[in-house]
């Protein structure tokens, strides 16, 4: 995460693909124009912004104010004025923008690498989303622009940690707006049926679920569960436990160095023959591409 402070007229294009930015602006204005031709959205102080990548948008003090400089992959900054000598530039520890005495000041937390579990939620999401400071107050804001201007050891994982946090308790009040389209999974879980089981699947994956044992849990029959759980969250429950089983898998291929067969135990195959099959069926590669290919 990062502090940004600028002085009007500014302007950004942010252009480096990440698969998703969480902006909160603390002082000053702005505005978010996705590039697709979306119409800008105005934030102010206390309004929190989720913008979704891989595509390109920009932040400015006014609309109208063409970019001084592009964000592109891997963090770099280049200028776009023609300027020898770039108009933004590194302020000190995750601070960054024109001068500490910046008038507008926004909090920037960007996610570089898209996971198979996050993906499931984030592609419901609109391009750019903005929950204003009346409907959206969190207490986690006054933490998060504590911590990021500390310089202490661990510092990077607690503010990761606080990321994590500030995102989901954005969508979660996102997904509480009429305007929002939550996945049915995702409103499946306010069932008291259907939750239970899909609580159950996600937190014990490598148990040998059965239809009758996610029943017994539930409290009802093999049949109700059934019926019920196909019409909320639009497959059957073993099909969402071999889906939500490959996805852990292909996040575990990206995110660690276990073997392929440690994999499968964990998500709930018995060798890694059998995980390599299903996920090829699924994913089209063997498991050992996926890893190179995420590699």
């Amino acid at each position: 995460m990062i502090r940004a402070l600028f002085d009007p007229p500014w302007s950004v294009r942010i252009a480096d693909e990440a698969p998703l930015s969480v902006m909160i602006m603390v002082r000053g204005n702005a505005w978010i124009a996705p590039a697709d031709g979306t119409p800008a959205q105005r934030i102010r102080p206390g309004d929190l912004a989720i913008a979704r990548g891989p595509d390109h948008y920009t932040c400015a003090g006014d609309p109208t104010t063409a970019p001084f400089a592009e964000i592109r992959p891997g963090e770099r900054c280049v200028p776009l004025d023609g300027a020898p000598v770039a108009r933004y530039r590194d302020l000190g520890p995750r601070t960054w923008g024109e001068g500490h005495d910046g008038s507008v000041e926004m909090l920037i937390g960007t996610y570089q690498m898209r996971g198979e579990l996050t993906g499931r939620l984030l592609d419901v999401l609109p391009p750019l989303l903005v929950l204003p400071a009346e409907v959206w107050e969190c207490p986690l804001t006054p933490l998060v622009a504590e911590e990021i201007g500390k310089d202490e050891p661990g510092q990077a994982v607690v503010l990761d940690r606080l990321l994590d946090l500030l995102l989901i308790a954005a969508l979660r009040a996102w997904f509480s707006r009429p305007e929002a389209e939550a996945p049915a999974w995702y409103r499946a879980m306010g069932d008291p049926v259907v939750g239970r089981a899909l609580r159950l699947l996600q937190d014990d994956p490598a148990h040998p679920w059965t239809i009758a044992d996610l029943a017994a849990k539930a409290g009802v029959s093999r049949a109700a569960l059934a019926r019920r759980f196909a019409d909320l969250v639009g497959e059957p429950p073993m099909t969402y436990l071999t889906n939500w089983r490959l996805a852990l898998a292909a996040d575990l291929l990206r995110d660690s160095e276990l073997t392929i067969g440690s994999i499968a135990r964990r998500v709930g195959y018995g060798s890694a023959f059998a995980l390599s099959g299903a996920f090829k069926r699924v994913y089209g590669v063997s498991p050992q591409e996926h890893r190179g290919s995420a590699a």
